[in-house]
């Protein structure tokens, strides 16, 4: 059993060693930290991954630790992926702690914009993730896969009746312990508080807090499904760290 154990390990951590984009990790870690943060490599790369734009600021605020952030990590079942992660780092992103970003995502943060991921923050595979205003994603905040979260409008709007534009954007607060399940759009505007789930294929887009904690939402817009409803994190944080965390390992 010993020597199974040993080869087992061994096995894990070169199929993890081989998974990381050693050039795209070592390239960015020197050009956006200081010497003392960049040799311990805290970002990791994993698979291909396109850089449009990395002149923003990339603050980590946790103690520093290697692959503490990953990019492109393997989370759902499904290994077929089509290779179109790609960031774009006009603006400043600060990570609080350790985070975790799924496959084929794309990360915008526009120049003006502001974003923060909480510790364990996590973007599931193939996520839109545009900023140009504010965006806070708060500790153990996960977003689900094929979901966007978008702050803006994009394009300028009107009410005709007022004759006054809408503002495009508007700031976005994720709480602590949110759930935000596949396909979901999170809007500008939108606020959840702690320990919150949003179902599948809804659409959030303004503040929930009003509902308390322990919540379910769900439909287009989203709406008060269910009180006193809760992911069970406590039961689920060790597999989560060994999935995500995996340097930890």
């Amino acid at each position: 059993m010993g020597l199974r154990k040993i080869y087992r390990n061994f096995k894990r951590k070169y199929r993890r060693h081989c998974s990381v984009n050693w050039g795209k990790t070592i390239y960015f870690n020197f050009k956006k930290f200081p010497l003392s943060t960049a040799i311990k490599l805290p970002v990791m790369f994993y698979g291909p991954v396109k850089f449009t734009n990395i002149t923003g600021k990339v603050i980590i605020e946790g103690p520093i630790k290697k692959g503490m952030i990953g990019f492109g990590l393997q989370f759902e079942r499904g290994t077929t992926h089509r290779g179109t992660a790609e960031l774009d780092i006009e603006g400043t992103i600060v990570f609080k702690n350790r985070a975790h970003i799924g496959k084929d995502c794309f990360v915008f943060i526009h120049h003006n914009g502001y974003c923060e991921f909480g510790d364990m923050g996590c973007l599931g595979s193939n996520v839109k993730f545009i900023c140009t205003h504010r965006i806070v994603l708060g500790n153990w905040a996960g977003i689900g896969y094929e979901s966007q979260v978008v702050d803006t409008t994009a394009h300028p709007m009107k009410d005709l009746t007022t004759g006054k534009y809408v503002p495009m954007a508007g700031a976005i607060e994720i709480g602590n312990y949110n759930t935000i399940s596949n396909r979901v759009s999170i809007m500008n505007n939108t606020k959840t508080p702690d320990s919150c789930v949003v179902a599948s294929n809804s659409m959030c887009n303004r503040d929930y807090t009003e509902y308390g904690s322990n919540i379910l939402l769900g439909g287009i817009p989203a709406k008060l499904l269910k009180t006193n409803y809760v992911r069970d994190w406590e039961s689920e944080k060790d597999m989560l760290l060994r999935n995500k965390d995996i340097w930890r390992y």
